[in-house]
This record gives structure tokens, sequence and C-alpha cells, in this order.
């Protein structure tokens, strides 16, 4: 196959260079996977509508987030075990990451200790935290991170337990159980009954099920940095983590991994947005792979969206570069699409672009 020239043609060339076990890890969903493939469809069935004869010679794709001036809104979601598909690992994802202008955000969960993440980290970085039942251990975390460079905190508060990973299961499984993410080496292992049946087996030593509003209100009391937090896709939960004086809220489902029929991203954001009001920035993640749907995201009322698996993806194809030309494709896309619909600059991305549903 000749060199990838959306994201999507990076999919088949990853998943010849991973093994079945890795690739159904980051290829699959939970249960049937029916909001696996509710993300992209719900993209997709947004249909645009275009405004002609605007002077459209200079697109300025830039924004400001958290006090970081961006060349583009197109960041780089937290996934766990890099080294699954790279050498490098997240070290990789980074230098791929800044040579795109990208920002990326790394996970608890990563092959990489948070403090080499700062030396890697060739420009801004945020720190994807779950929180830990041992909350003195959490906040050592939190401090590691804020001093490894990280900007932000982005809290995941949508995954209390892990979901029914049965691709993951029918292949051994390569879940968090099997990671062993250094960032948590200094937490003591659980006892595991092998006996225990199936419905005693649903919770995880690295995932607090007790994480309250709370929690979050501790956390973003304690933290120097903002928090954002992820995983939102309700209006009044989007309102209440900003009155806990959340920095920003996240509309995900986890990439459809945790609860199957959950609602797609797409259709959970405008609500979201609009609880929001501007308050704080809104990010998106879950099933974009074209420019087109960067900016129907920011139609949609996002201030930005994180690509997770095209990502993978990349790194797993080729290092750092394979990352770089996935943010590049996505950009020249992004640019592409707001050519076409009269809106030279990403205030110009307004919710008239889309056309009413049927």
């Amino acid at each position: 196959m000749e060199a990838p020239v959306n994201v999507n043609d990076y999919a088949p060339l990853a998943r010849l260079r991973l093994s079945e076990q890795v690739w159904n890890y980051v290829a699959g969903g939970a249960g049937d996977e029916h909001s696996l493939g509710w993300n992209e469809a719900a993209w997709q069935r947004l249909a645009l509508l275009p405004r002609v004869l605007v002077d459209v010679s200079l697109v300025d794709t830039s924004t400001t987030l958290l006090g970081h001036r961006l060349a583009h809104p197109i960041l780089l979601a937290p996934t766990a075990a890099q080294a699954s598909y790279h050498s490098d690992a997240e070290a990789a994802t980074l230098a791929g990451a800044a040579a795109g202008e990208a920002l990326a955000v790394m996970s608890t969960l990563g092959s990489t200790p948070v403090a080499a993440l700062g030396a890697s980290a060739r420009g801004p970085w945020w720190f994807q935290l779950y929180v830990q039942p041992d909350r003195a251990f959490t906040e050592a975390l939190v401090g590691r991170a804020v001093d490894a460079g990280a900007s932000a905190l982005m809290v995941t508060a949508d995954t209390p337990l892990l979901g029914a990973r049965d691709t993951d299961r029918r292949v051994g499984g390569h879940t968090v159980d099997a990671l062993h993410p250094p960032n948590l080496a200094e937490l003591p292992a659980a006892p595991r009954d092998p006996g225990a049946r199936p419905h005693e087996r649903v919770y995880n030593p690295h995932l607090d099920p007790s994480l309250t509003w709370a929690a979050l209100r501790w956390l973003i009391e304690l933290s120097p940095v903002p928090v954002l937090v992820k995983g939102v896709v309700r209006p009044d939960d989007a309102r209440r983590a900003v009155d806990h004086g959340a920095a920003g809220v996240v509309v995900s489902n986890h990439g459809a991994r945790n609860l199957d029929t959950v609602v797609a991203t797409a259709t959970a954001l405008p609500a979201v947005a609009a609880a929001v009001s501007g308050q704080v920035p809104v990010l998106v993640d879950g099933g974009l792979r074209r420019g087109t749907d960067v900016a129907k995201a920011v139609c949609l009322g996002a201030d930005a969206v994180l690509v997770g698996r095209p990502a993978i993806w990349g790194l797993a194809v080729d290092g750092p570069d394979g990352v770089r030309d996935v943010v590049d494709l996505l950009r020249a896309e992004l640019i592409m699409a707001m050519a076409l619909l009269g809106a030279p600059a990403l205030a110009d991305l307004t919710g008239d672009l889309l056309a009413s549903p049927d």
C-alpha cells in the first residue's frame, strides 16, 4: 500500500504491525460494539451547509486553550500502554505531537513514568488522571505530573470499573490488569481469587468505584494546574462540573470501550456545550476521523477535539513521523473544510453550517 492519504488508511497498516491481542485491545469496544460504530456514524450523519463567496484566501485554524496558543484544535487523546505499539512509546507520541504542533495528553496507564514524560516533551502536554482509592498516592502522582511539566490535569470520571470488553477476553485479554503501568507501580498488588465468579471480578484495582463530586472538588482544590473532567455526556453533569470548579469538560464515552449503547459523543455534544455556555472550554473525542468531523465538532460547540485511535495507528506504523502525519492530515482536511464552508476562522464555524436533520 502506498503512503496513507487520510487517517483511515493507517488502520490496516497498523493492524499488520500489531499482534491480534494488541490490535483487538486498541480497536475494540464494549459489549456488541454498537456505540463504537455510532461514534463514527454520528459525525458522518451531520450534513454541511456551506456559505459561498467568502474570502478564504487565508484560513486560520489557531486557537487558545487554557492559556496555550495552539496552531489548531486537534489534540492527542490519552491512551494507555503505548509501548505495545512502538518501542519508544510515549516519547515517540510526544515527539510526533510537537512536530504536528499538537498538544498531547498522557495517560496514567502509560508505559512511561510521568517524570520521564517531561524530559521527552517538546511542547505543551497534559496528564490524564485516574484517581486512586489511596488519595495520598493520588496527590503524590499529581505532584509528580506537575513537577514534570504537565500544564493541566484531565481526570477521567466515567470509569469506576471497566465495561464488558468481550473482544479482549476472546483473545486472551490485553486489559488494564496486564499493563503494569509504571505510574502505579508503588501501589500494592490487589489479591486475586482465581475461583471468583464473573460478577465478583468486575472491579479493577487501578480504578476507584467510590469516586464522587466531593472527590472532584478535593482534586481541584489541591491541583496547582487546571483540571478538566473527561467522560461527560449529560448537560447536567457538565453544569455540575463547572460549578465544582472544573476548568473544562470533555465530552467522551471512553471510545465506546466501557458502556455499550451509550450515546455517541457527537449526539451529546450540543447539549453539553449549551449547558456550559462558554464558561469553560468544551472538548470532544470519539470517532473523529476526518477534518470535516473536526469542523462539525466546532460547529456543535466544541473548542477542540481529541483523537485517540488514529494517533495510535500512526504510532504503530511510523513512530513519531506517523503521529505527526496523522495530525497533519487532519489539519489539512480541516483547512480545506473551513475554506469550502466559507469559514476562514474557527469562530466562523457556527451551527448554521450544519443542515437541519430530516
